[in-house]
Parts: structure tokens; sequence; C-alpha cells
């Protein structure tokens, strides 16, 4: 690991100045970046505590105004085990406490979770070929190990898949990311602030350089009752998912009103389920019209070899998620 500059800001304001500035990385828990750089995956000139920032708040629905906002700064333990949180959005607790290891949630934070960089073996090995990790070098997983990999929105640049449990959950919600830079705040919506790989895999995210995440804000809903997280992974704890499922339905006299249904473990970014939504919305909620939805969610869905076996655990997933949503198991 090389030498580098250690600043920590004590305002947002201060944070842009110092981020604008090429070769700086902000560190927060520090639990993905702290690994590529012992790796020497990445290697910044600077580093930037953003822990002193005001930006740890968890607000509640207050008035007229129907959202939780969460601040980039909170815990993923915090957030999994806030009331409020577990009351409204208990897709999200489930999703948090499926990701990782207690320790590591201890530490991680939310803005953190949503930038950390895939866990292909290849962009972590810098004697392999990574087009994420060095453009033009090429794909060692296109033609190697590629069981984690993605079915789904890659590209021949990159077949990795994003890691985060959380951030399935928060494009199900329907999430925002409100973010500053020097030319004030702007809001992305969840389902597109990580982006496909396209013909340039290295840029994980639609965050410019200059950007700090400042909260993600949730709009109410009436999934609560009828929500969940299915994670299919090698062993219980502390593993990334082959495949997950973040369900949620709104159920009126057993019909479906509402449906949201996003997937990890599948593409470079979480994969929401948009047609499949729209064909539960006015069905029965009954395992026949579940598979039916499941079969929809694998249009365009394309093994490598290796993770081929998804195509057919990822429908499998997606209806045993709906099935457990809707109370049917």
């Amino acid at each position: 690991m090389k030498q580098f500059q250690y600043v920590r800001p004590a305002t947002i304001q201060a944070a842009l100045d110092v981020i604008s500035k090429p070769g700086s990385k902000i560190i927060a828990g520090g639990t993905n970046l702290v690994d590529l750089m012992k790796r020497g995956v990445t290697a910044p000139d600077k580093i930037v505590d953003i822990n002193h920032l005001p930006l740890k708040g968890i607000s509640e629905p207050i008035g007229n105004v129907m959202t939780v906002s969460i601040g980039a700064l909170a815990l993923n333990s915090e957030v999994a085990e806030n009331s409020r949180i577990k009351e409204l959005f208990p897709l999200l607790s489930m999703a948090l406490n499926a990701g990782a290891s207690p320790q590591l949630r201890n530490m991680a934070t939310v803005g953190g979770n949503m930038m950390q960089r895939t866990r292909c073996g290849y962009f972590y090995d810098t004697t392999m070929p990574c087009n994420k990790r060095q453009p033009g070098t090429g794909c060692g997983a296109m033609e190697g190990v590629n069981r984690m990999h993605a079915i789904f929105g890659a590209s021949d640049q990159c077949i990795a898949v994003h890691p985060s449990d959380m951030c399935v959950a928060l494009a199900a919600l329907d999430a925002t990311v409100e973010v500053a830079g020097k030319k004030g705040k702007r809001y992305i919506h969840f389902a597109d602030f990580h982006r496909l790989p396209g013909e340039k895999p290295q840029i994980d995210n639609n965050l410019a350089p200059d950007e700090l995440i400042v909260r993600v804000i949730i709009p109410t809903n009436n999934f609560s009752r009828n929500s969940y997280y299915l994670k299919i992974r090698d062993r219980q704890s502390y593993a990334f998912a082959l495949v997950s499922v973040a369900a949620a339905l709104e159920i009126d006299n057993g019909i479906i009103k509402n449906a949201r249904l996003a997937m990890g473990g599948v593409a470079h970014k979480p994969w929401r389920l948009f047609e499949a939504e729209q064909f539960l919305v006015g069905k029965t909620a009954s395992e026949e019209n579940f598979a039916k939805a499941a079969g929809l969610a694998m249009k365009g869905a394309v093994g490598h070899g290796g993770n081929s076996f998804k195509l057919k655990l990822a429908p499998a997933t997606i209806t045993e998620a709906l099935k457990h949503a809707a109370g049917l198991v």
C-alpha cells in the first residue's frame, strides 16, 4: 500500500472542496476501500474521512412529508434494527441483516454500501485481466470462473455483479438518492444510481467524482405486511448472493394491487423486474401467477457457462420470495 495523505473535513462544503481534486477517495466505515487498497486495486493519493459530517440521522414521516430519509453515514446495523424502519420497511431491514456479518454491519455505512465495488475475483486479482480495474485488458471472467456472475445486463466488457443486498431492497422500494456537489444538490432515482457496464465498466454509478451522497429518501408505502427478502447463497452467513430477490406486495382480499420486485446477484446493478411487477397487478396472489411472473422476469437472461444454473435458480427464487411475501408458506 502506497503512502497517502489523510484529511478529516468538519463540514460538507469542506469535504466537497477536497474530493473535487483528483486522487481523492472518501472513507467512512472502510469495509471495502481498505481491502481494495491492501490488494493494490486502488491507490489514492488522499483519503477523505467523512465520519464527522452530520449525515447519520434517520428521519420519520412528519405531517404531509410521507418519506423517511436515512443519512449516508447511518450504520447498516442501526438502520436494520431501527424500530421505524422495521415497521415501515421490513424489506430493507431483512436485506441488511442478510448482508455480510454482524461485525461488518456495525462498521459499514449506507453510503459506503451503495459505493462498494464488485467482489469479482478477477477484479481483485491484479495479475489477471479486468476491464473494470484496467480498461482495455479484457474480462477474465468471460471465459474463466464465472459462477457468481451476471445473467442480465452484461456486456462483452464485463459480467461482474453488484454485491449489495441493501441496494436490492432500496431499488424495490423506489428510493431516491440525494447528493451534494459544488453546484448544489441533485436527486437520483435509486434504479438509475448504478450503471450497467456497457463500454465503460470502470464506471460503477452515476455519482460525479466531486459529489457526495447525503442521504437516501424512501417514500412510505403499503408493502409492510407483505414483504420478503430471499437470498440464496453457498452458506448461511457472510456470503454473497448467488441470487437474491426483494419482493413487496400490496394485497387486498387476495388481489394484488401493487407489486415491487428486484434481484441481486444477477447484474452489474440491482435488477428491477418491471414487467413481472406489471403482470402481477390485478392478479390473485397464487403460486401459479407468481411462477408466470418469474418466467416474464427471465426475458433476456444469458448464462456464461459456470453461472448458467442461475437461469433455473433465479425464477425459482422469485416464485419462492413472492410466496413468502404473500404468506403462502
